[in-house]
């Protein structure tokens, strides 16, 4: 089966994990500040925070920002869940922003008049998180714009997005945020197996999801409450978490990075061959901002269902037989039955429902070939019959 997404590891990757077993140090040792400066050059960032997942790195950004019980964190329902998650770890109150229904991202008209009646209500959000969905960047510019109109920070959802660019910059520089956050799942641009970054140019923010991210403890003295006891003194500051990436995860990060410009580009070149050869299809194809360069994590169609006799489900299951490892990306969060229970319901959010019912993730990842291309496209020319 062609799987919709798909991690390319080379011998140059894993001689690296290798040197790692090999050597004094399987975790705290040189790979992972080496990982995060790595990360931070590229996008032009002063500070990286590498953990053990996105979802954590959310979290401790979440935290570093100063999230808490009574204040509100508003995201996309176009989203995995944990973009939302990370708000209710801080005790904190959930809302959603309707996606614009050309890009898929949050649409910042909807957030516009959202904010507007928030701040009639005073329920305005502390935090706002933007997912720059399938690898392409939200309006970033504008969100920022009303950030500082409506006094919100903003963390970047860049789980799909390292080595994309917005407004010819690099995703995860921070010029419109507080935070950029990165996943390096198997299935995402680069991996670390498992493992998420967070980016930011703020140093107090970077110290804080530093301690965050290793039970809130540190040696530094410059952050002690009392005067070090000797070279062994440590000292817990405040309440954090074990979310540290290993030296194993952060060397294989760091050998992918060599080759992160070349995954975007060959990802490029299978999205302008499906636009090019799924054209006569009763599908949508993905639109691409030309402010964004999309680090194209996903390829997500359409499916014009007055166009076709077969439902989403029956297209969607005709392609797994046929060996197609199709996906749907995403259920909107606000109708998972946890959502469900905090009071959400479905045609809260009516531009995500839209697209979530006619949506189809076909197989999209750098090391794919023509020839698994052709066998998407002719697989979909035959269901959509």
């Amino acid at each position: 089966m062609i799987p919709y997404g798909q991690q390319d590891i080379n011998q140059a990757d894993i001689d690296s994990v290798v040197d790692v077993l090999q050597s004094d140090f399987l975790t705290q040792g040189p790979q992972v500040p080496l990982f995060e400066k790595k990360v931070s050059d590229y996008c032009g960032s002063e500070f990286g925070v590498a953990v053990n997942s996105a979802t954590s790195a959310l979290h401790v950004a979440c935290l570093a920002l100063g999230l808490g019980k009574g204040d509100w964190l508003w995201t996309s329902p176009n989203t995995f869940v944990a973009s939302a998650n990370c708000g209710l770890y801080c005790g904190s109150r959930i809302d959603f922003v309707d996606i614009d229904p050309l890009t898929y991202n949050l649409s910042t008209e909807e957030l516009e008049k959202k904010l507007i009646q928030a701040k009639k209500d005073n329920k305005l959000p502390k935090i706002v998180i933007p997912v720059h969905f399938a690898g392409q960047s939200c309006d970033m510019k504008k969100i920022h714009s009303l950030s500082k109109e409506y006094g919100f920070k903003i963390i970047e959802d860049a789980s799909h997005a390292i080595g994309g660019r917005y407004l010819d910059k690099p995703i995860g520089g921070c010029q419109y945020s507080d935070i950029t956050v990165f996943s390096f799942h198997p299935v995402k641009i680069i991996t670390t197996a498992e493992g998420g970054l967070a980016t930011t140019n703020d140093k107090e923010l970077s110290e804080r999801m530093q301690l965050f991210r290793s039970h809130g403890v540190t040696r530094d003295p410059e952050l002690m409450t009392k005067e070090s006891a000797g070279g062994w003194y440590y000292q817990q500051v405040d309440l954090g978490f074990n979310y540290r990436m290993t030296e194993l995860q952060a060397a294989l990060g760091v050998s992918q990075m060599e080759r992160l410009d070349e995954f975007v580009a060959l990802r490029h070149k299978c999205q302008v061959r499906y636009d090019e050869l799924l054209i006569d299809l009763s599908i949508t194809t993905p639109y691409q901002d030309l402010n964004s360069y999309s680090a194209l994590h996903l390829y997500p169609i359409r499916i014009q269902i007055d166009k076709v006799k077969s439902t989403r489900k029956e297209i969607f299951e005709a392609l797994r037989k046929n060996d197609i490892g199709v996906n749907v990306h995403y259920i909107p969060v606000h109708t998972q039955p946890y959502y469900e229970n905090m009071g959400f319901r479905k045609g809260d959010y009516p531009n995500a429902e839209n697209y979530y019912e006619s949506a189809i993730s076909i197989p999209l990842f750098h090391v794919m070939t023509f020839e698994q291309q052709d066998q998407v496209i002719a697989a979909l020319e035959k269901v959509l019959k």
